[in-house]
């Protein structure tokens, strides 16, 4: 059975980095089919100069090599002994001065109750009906349908002058990088989309999708696919978290999450509230803020006196967290006076129906209070027991940020459903950001994170899957080896990392295992200019089959770049951008710290690799003006930059 599907995803997207690489024996083969006419798309003649690891000598060739370098990248990751076929093209579409579609993408078919599929009467995109039937079904056409924006070429009427950075190495500054918005729409043609009606909860012709299996409604207590009459499909798509990914293999890898920002209420009752937080002032992880909460009145009634847009009695606030309607004036005014008022801490609450809560945009090096935003249903549940109310804001580190207690992660649901993006992402409360959030940010990388495990929980990905490489993750440096592992694997079993050492394979101990499907080997006992053999093995627990990874040889270099730590631009800008130079591949840290030596934030570089990075330390966070300390450490090496903020 088959039905031809036209179905579109758009996002907005910023940077990811990629690395070259080998595609294994066991890789599908993933193929461009150029849609564009003469002059166009991938046949602009435009000369250009190689950029960022691409090659290529004209606009065109660069764009060609961008598509074909995503597709080498899920190729390695999806077996498949049917080619897929993507037939791409840009186009004009949508963009002004501040937004634009960037790319959408979907599946050309769709395939149910073919030979070889794991679950009847459900839909699957063509590439995954292919590969689980053994053959192409429908030979005639592409599988998949992909276009980009030939508008955003740099002209200011388009992003203001933003264009596309055709470089793979993520280092686009002010551009947007082709390569994740690439990445994150094959993601969709390849299987990560329902081909249900998500606005109105519609099965297209009376089918789910497989998609559809592993969507939870946590109000219902049932799956899309089974238990859910059309309403309740169409009431979960705007539930605001309610609406959950629940298979096995994304539910164990939940464990990449971080901590969620949290509001806990902890008297006179107990809940748990999501929040967006501020761009200015503490963040919440400098707490916890603990305190009484008292409703503001600014005693202006028009329109709101519950808005803290008027000056508060001085000390009025002393030791609260205030509660303040959003409207009327800009967030860092109400914050500015509830501060002045003395709170320790400010909670906006929206006044009209939404979710999930954004965060509170602005700037004032003044403010150095937390504050965050609630929905307005949290709002007013915050209203409704003020009577002794209590509350916390922290960084909760036993809820998972994009994911509930299960580990089932959170889908995106937001009311009122937006067409295009509602359903078939996870939630933008994910942290670290996820490939397949409907806007992909620029401190993501080339792993394809928790697609992978959705990918597996759809049938790509079989059970036995031997253990394989991750392409472009195998990093080393002077200092040691770091390669990540992907698994179809349950990872109940026993894992051990082996090293070949004079022809026998030698245990060097456990892999770090970060949910199923990633597993870390490093090794620091290396000596530069000597070349070694690493593999990974599993020993079942229940039936004490071994099973092995394939081996990875890699050589030491000689020598290696240099630890450093650049200068910022003195002054520096509101963007506190750092570039660091890593020899190695062991634990690195960057941190920024006040004149008090109170840490601002600090950040994980492992995985980075080995050469020349930059990053945005100031990032989501308002600095005062002052003298502040950057610090990078890796292994017994440090080095401290100050930085002046006007």
């Amino acid at each position: 059975m088959r039905i031809a599907n036209g179905f579109l995803a758009t996002i907005v997207a910023l940077g990811i980095m990629g690395a070259a690489f080998a595609p294994p024996a066991r890789a599908a083969t993933i193929a461009i089919v150029n849609n564009d006419g003469v002059g166009e798309g991938f046949n602009d003649p435009t000369v250009v100069a190689p950029v960022g690891g691409n090659p290529g000598t004209t606009v065109g060739a660069q764009r060609l090599f961008v598509f074909q370098y995503a597709a080498n990248i899920w190729g390695a990751l999806l077996p498949s002994t049917v080619q897929i076929d993507v037939r791409a093209q840009f186009n004009p579409q949508t963009c002004t001065a501040t937004s634009a579609v960037l790319g959408s993408a979907g599946p050309i078919s769709a395939f149910s109750n073919f030979g070889g599929a794991p679950f009847t009467n459900h839909w699957y995109h063509v590439a995954e009906a292919n590969k689980l039937a053994g053959l192409d079904l429908d030979a005639a056409n592409p599988d998949i349908n992909a276009t980009f924006n030939s508008n955003l070429n740099g002209a200011a009427t388009c992003l203001g002058g933003t264009g596309w950075y055709l470089g793979v190495d993520g280092v686009e500054g002010t551009n947007i990088e082709l390569l994740p918005v690439v990445l994150h729409e094959l993601g969709h043609g390849l299987g990560f989309s329902t081909i249900s009606n998500g606005s109105t909860g519609a099965y297209n012709t009376g089918l789910p999708a497989i998609f559809d299996k592993f969507l939870y409604d946590a109000t219902t207590g049932q799956h899309w696919d089974s238990g859910t009459t059309q309403a309740q499909r169409a009431a979960s798509s705007i539930s605001c978290g309610n609406l959950r990914w629940d298979g096995p293999s994304v539910v164990a890898g939940s464990g990449i999450l971080g901590p969620r920002p949290n509001l806990h209420v902890s008297a006179p009752i107990v809940a748990d509230m999501q929040v967006g937080e501020a761009a200015f002032g503490s963040p919440i992880s400098s707490g916890p803020f603990t305190g009484p909460v008292t409703y503001v009145n600014d005693g202006v009634a028009a329109p709101s006196v519950n808005d803290a847009c008027e000056a508060l009695a001085p000390a009025s606030l002393l030791g609260q967290i205030a509660l303040v309607d959003r409207g009327t004036c800009g967030f860092v005014i109400k914050v500015k006076n509830c501060q002045d008022a003395g709170a320790i801490a400010v909670i906006v609450a929206d006044n009209a129906a939404g979710c999930p809560p954004g965060g509170l945009g602005g700037a004032d090096p003044t403010i150095t209070i937390p504050s965050v935003r609630v929905t307005q249903a949290d709002g007013n549940t915050l209203k409704a027991n003020l009577a002794g109310l209590t509350v916390t804001l922290a960084v909760d580190g036993s809820l998972k940020a994009g994911a509930d207690a299960a580990g089932r992660v959170l889908m995106y649901s937001p009311n009122p459903f937006q067409g295009g993006s509602s359903v078939s992402h996870w939630d933008v409360s994910a942290t670290p950001n996820l490939l397949m959030e409907p806007a992909i940010n620029n401190n993501l990388s080339s792993s394809v994170d928790l697609t992978l495990n959705q990918m597996s929980d759809i049938g790509w990905l079989d059970p036995a899957t031997p253990i394989f490489v991750a392409p472009g993750h195998v990093m080393t440096g002077a200092d040691g080896v770091r390669i990540e592992f992907y698994s179809g694997k349950a990872l109940e079993g026993t894992w051990t990392a082996y090293r070949m050492n004079d022809g026998v394979w030698d245990a060097i101990g456990s892999p770090e295992i970060q949910g199923k499907g990633m597993l870390i080997l490093k090794d620091m006992s290396v000596r530069p200019g000597q070349t070694y053999s690493y593999r990974l093995g599993a020993v079942d627990n229940t039936t004490g089959a071994s099973s092995y990874s394939e081996v990875v040889t890699v050589t030491i270099p000689t020598s290696s770049v240099g630890f450093a730590l650049e200068a910022a631009r003195n002054p520096a800008g509101r963007e506190l951008t750092m570039a660091y130079t890593l020899p190695g591949v062991s634990p690195a840290r960057l941190s920024l710290y006040n004149v008090a030596g109170r840490a601002l934030r600090s950040i994980d570089l492992t995985g980075m690799g080995v050469g020349r990075h930059t990053i945005d330390l100031g990032a989501g966070i308002s600095l005062a003006p002052g003298t502040y300390f950057v610090r990078l450490v890796q292994g017994d090496r440090t080095a401290t930059r100050p930085v002046v903020v006007q």
